[in-house]
């Protein structure tokens, strides 16, 4: 595995993979790395000849300047992790790499980008789709791999790659979870004891909530009742808790098409989202 900074350097290695005819995936990551990053990594290596991770905390994304701050940066252990899935480049770009001085390009997608995180956090998916667009385009990738937890980030990037005849295929990836439930996010960690076991109630409340609506209780009256779960567990608050469609992420309050159920909340001061697929069944005759 080479530690690569400079997009020169980068493009000079992916230029000669492409004179030899061989492939390339990509795995963007912000670092903090857990099982779920690993588990793309190990997608991207059984798809393409050459795998490229890039770890790279994008200030154009976050809302505050603290939670910026707060964002862990852990490049040596990252490292340490990736080392037994024989990546071809770490790539780790400085903030210049990505954005040069007089920048002043956004990539903004609609849509797919409205409510949800979009609506909670202002801006959010222009950063995302502007950091996206520009990895994409530097690594030269044929395909890039993103997991499902971030559902709404999946389907804006696979909308910017056709809107902007993008070659690299997106492929979303199943959330890992932790053994209670909990799907895995670099956030985890910054939860306390109290809290960490508190969070289990995120997927329980899903679950719960999907097989209610299955078994035929009314979609507003299952999400009344997943946040009052949710209230009595003391979620400090909740940003979202809905159904939209799968996969143009309409809201929906009845079960009959694809969907999915999104949820975000806080605790200790930490923001955890989620989400679950939801089966269609006919609507009542």
């Amino acid at each position: 595995m080479k530690l690569i900074r400079r997009k020169s350097d980068l493009r000079a290695m992916t230029e000669a993979w492409r004179r030899a005819g061989q492939t390339i995936a990509v795995v963007p990551t912000m670092g903090a790395l857990h099982a779920g990053h690993l588990s793309l990594v190990e997608a991207a290596g059984a798809r393409a000849d050459h795998v490229i991770v890039t770890i790279f905390v994008n200030p154009r994304q976050f809302n505050s300047p603290e939670d910026l701050a707060k964002y862990p940066r852990t490049e040596d252990s990252d490292a340490r992790k990736l080392a037994p899935y024989g990546i071809d480049l770490l790539y780790v770009p400085a903030p210049e790499e990505i954005y040069p001085e007089g920048f002043a390009t956004t990539v903004s997608v609609t849509g797919v980008s409205e409510g949800l995180c979009g609506g909670a956090r202002p801006g959010h998916f222009d950063g995302v789709a502007t950091v996206v667009t520009k990895l994409l385009l530097q690594t030269d990738a044929d395909f890039a791999f993103f997991g499902e937890k971030d559902y709404q980030q999946l389907q804006v990037v696979r909308r910017l790659a056709c809107d902007l005849d993008l070659k690299t295929r997106i492929v979303g990836c199943p959330t890992v979870r932790e053994t209670d439930g909990l799907a895995m996010s670099s956030r985890n960690a910054r939860l306390e004891a109290a809290a960490r076991a508190r969070a289990r109630i995120l997927p329980r409340t899903l679950e719960a909530t999907i097989d209610a609506i299955t078994r035929g209780t009314p979609v507003p009256q299952a999400l009344d009742a997943a946040r009052a779960a949710l209230q009595e567990a003391q979620v400090e608050a909740i940003d979202y808790l809905e159904l939209r469609s799968d996969p143009d992420l309409r809201p929906l309050d009845r079960a009959d098409e694809p969907a999915r159920l999104f949820v975000a909340a806080w605790l200790d001061g930490v923001r955890l989202i989620d989400n679950m697929a939801l089966a269609p069944h006919p609507p009542e005759t």
